[in-house]
């Protein structure tokens, strides 16, 4: 039992606009915060990562209730938003800061993932292997205010975004309409 205390999970997987609102509204989930982590650069700003020179990823941060969501079950919820194939990018974005990275707090989080990562590969869904790299967590800075919810403030270019990029597609065609 957790005695009420809320965990952290680190999820990158392309654009972090497409990573929110998959987990946004989900029992147990206390906040989702766009940002970007595993960089060199402190306090980096969205120009800086998108260059390439800072060595961040655009992630999401994910504060959870593990009694209400268990890890486990936010992992298998980010495969669904990815293509854990791809470690060029994810869809439209290409390029290391949009590559897909589960990314843990402590061991328990890792062998999780590890895990779960293994179970996908051994199960046939993809023809490709899973390269989507398992890291140890590392300083998470929040993107700008004009990014957080983002699906929320501007939901007609989100979904245009979604659909453009080939996620929304490449999820219903390897996952199902959820």
């Amino acid at each position: 039992m957790n005695n009420g205390q809320f965990e952290v999970a680190t999820f990158a997987g392309g654009c972090f606009w497409c990573m929110v609102h998959p987990f946004d509204e989900l029992p147990g989930i206390e906040n989702v915060v766009s940002g970007y982590t595993g960089g060199h650069v402190e306090n980096p700003t969205y120009q800086q990562v998108t260059t390439g020179m800072t060595g961040h990823t655009e992630a999401v941060q994910i504060t959870y209730d593990p009694e209400k969501m268990p890890y486990k079950d936010l992992v298998e919820i980010y495969w669904r938003q990815t293509d854990p194939t791809d470690a060029s990018g994810q869809f439209a974005d290409r390029g290391s800061s949009y590559r897909p990275v589960i990314f843990y707090h402590n061991e328990e989080q890792k062998k999780i993932a590890e895990a779960s990562k293994e179970a996908l590969q051994n199960s046939g869904r993809f023809d490709r292997p899973i390269v989507t790299s398992i890291e140890p967590a590392q300083p998470f800075y929040p993107a700008e205010d004009y990014h957080q919810d983002y699906y929320r403030k501007n939901p007609l270019h989100y979904k245009m975004y979604n659909r453009g990029s080939g996620r929304a597609g490449f999820i219903e065609q390897n996952w199902g309409k959820e």
